[in-house]
């Protein structure tokens, strides 16, 4: 299995490589990190769904974006600079991933060229993604960014809760029932 997408990083190709990471598992709605804590691991997600999220001034999720089976997860900007976390990163369900410390992680990226070049990519992904994201949120309606995601969307965060895609969409509730339905 190769988590790490175009980048030949698989047990098979690269055993040691896969030497420090560990597997873990969440159960729904339990915390990965909250808010206030530093990021301390680096997150591959095997299977599952994990929201990340702050809390408005009402105490409302606002959800900023989601992990799911392939993608990394936790709260990037926490882990790099190892300060307090503003973000909540939950489990939506039930999530088994595989993770790192931040001095494995960046021991990663002296020792196999592959992954710092993997490194490159994510973070060019990371960066247009978005871009592209805070783009459509101020320029497109609600039914345009809803029909959007739809179209994106795996079919994993379609099981989701609706208020936590509502919250990603930048409209309520009904707003996200009323267009599903249409």
């Amino acid at each position: 299995m190769n988590m790490f997408g175009p980048i030949d990083l698989s047990v098979e190709t690269h055993p040691d490589f896969f030497r420090d990471w560990e597997e873990v598992e969440y159960k729904r709605s339990e915390f990965l990190t909250e808010a206030g804590k530093v990021e301390r691991y680096f997150y591959v997600v095997i299977s599952g769904v994990q929201a990340i999220y702050i809390l408005n001034q009402q105490g409302d999720k606002q959800v900023i974006g989601f992990a799911y089976d392939g993608s990394f997860s936790g709260v990037y900007d926490s882990f790099l600079l190892q300060k307090p976390s503003h973000y909540f990163l939950e489990a939506l369900t039930p999530s088994r991933l595989i993770r790192m410390t931040k001095s494995k992680y960046d021991g990663l990226f002296e020792q196999f060229p592959e992954f710092d070049r993997w490194g490159r990519l994510v973070h060019q992904q990371l960066l247009l993604g978005r871009v592209q994201r805070e783009v459509e949120l101020i320029t497109l309606s609600a039914k345009e960014r809803y029909q959007l995601f739809m179209e994106r969307c795996p079919p994993l965060l379609r099981t989701i809760p609706q208020k936590y895609l509502a919250s990603y969409l930048n409209m309520t509730p009904e707003t996200f029932s009323r267009l599903r339905k249409e």
